[in-house]
């Protein structure tokens, strides 16, 4: 009989000693602790891949406004091919006066 009742007060000490070990291990204040043991390991990883993104961010916009700029001079460029054609023109048109002037020079 006393190894019964032995065994039965054994039994309900560990059943209450699990009992408030489970209440403590889930106990809000014990989940902030760890949230919050979490935030700080994982805190300076997130900060240094915020300023790695944010670095990026500054090289590709630099990129980008290189790329734009070379699209416009090579848009303007075309744009002014009108402008090439006329100044061809016009030193053609030299050239020839210049040939004529020549000429006329040498017969006098």
């Amino acid at each position: 009989m006393e190894d019964q009742e032995m065994q039965l007060k054994v039994k309900r000490v560990t059943d209450k000693f699990t009992e408030n070990m489970y209440v403590l291990a889930n106990e809000p204040s014990v989940a902030l602790y760890r949230l919050q043991e979490h935030v700080r390991r994982s805190l300076p990883e997130l900060v240094q891949h915020k300023t790695d993104m944010q670095s990026w961010e500054e090289q590709s916009q630099g990129a980008i406004y290189t790329v734009e700029y070379a699209c416009s001079a090579v848009k303007s460029m075309t744009n002014s091919s009108l402008y090439f054609k006329s100044i061809d023109g016009l030193l053609r048109q030299a050239i020839s006066m210049k040939e004529q002037i020549s000429t006329s020079q040498g017969r006098r």
